[in-house]
């Protein structure tokens, strides 16, 4: 934990000076669902209802966590490297959510409203390197209507902001609550790459992906 709070720290600074140009998908589908292994094997949230049934706009899913609805779609299956971390974003999705009533508690920390938009995107980080970093792979979240939303308010809590081992791999969602859903694109900021002593040893990437 001391770990992630020494890499918070130093990303607020970080970020004021990351002004490289948001990277493209290295590979985009805009028709086919994107085949990701990770994502067929992910282990359902329980706070978010699992919307990987939904694959096309006004479609619709309820479960004991609440009812999802599929507003825009984007197949990403980009691949980017930060330093020693490769990072795949396999989709992206802006859906709207009427959390059950066990849940509305858990959302008040985020949102006083019953029912919300919000965005998601999927994706797999891996540490190629033979030492422990820490790494979030979206530190912040802008969307094309100028909201901006940082790590914190992250809705899946997956554990993907925290220290990865060598050669480990994680995957998951990382989701924020938005006012305006009607987005043309959105870009992630990800974190610098940070060794275990706190050191920078890569910036962080902006990664844009249009809807």
């Amino acid at each position: 934990m001391k770990k992630l709070i020494t890499m918070i720290a130093l990303l607020s600074i970080v970020l004021l000076g990351c002004s490289s140009a948001p990277e493209q998908p290295a590979d985009v589908s805009a028709e086919a669902p994107a085949e990701n292994e990770a994502m067929k094997n992910y282990a359902p949230n329980p706070q978010v209802p699992d919307d990987r049934p939904l694959e096309k706009a006004g479609q619709s899913h309820t479960d004991e966590k609440g009812e999802i609805t599929l507003k825009k779609v984007k197949n990403v299956n980009g691949t980017y490297n930060i330093g020693p971390i490769e990072m795949k974003i396999a989709e992206a999705k802006v859906m709207h959510l009427k959390p059950d009533y066990s849940l509305v508690d858990y959302f008040h920390t985020l949102t006083h409203d019953e029912e919300f938009d919000f965005v998601k995107v999927f994706v797999e980080i891996k540490n190629t390197s033979d030492e422990e970093v820490n790494f979030a792979p979206a530190a912040i979240l802008e969307t094309s209507e100028g909201e901006q939303i940082t790590w914190e308010n992250d809705i899946y809590l997956d554990g993907l902001n925290e220290e990865i081992q060598p050669n480990e791999t994680k995957a998951g969602n990382i989701g924020f609550i938005i006012e305006k859903s009607d987005l043309n694109n959105i870009e992630i900021t990800t974190s610098d790459v940070f060794n275990t002593e706190g050191k920078k040893i890569e910036d962080a990437k902006n990664i844009k992906i249009d809807f």
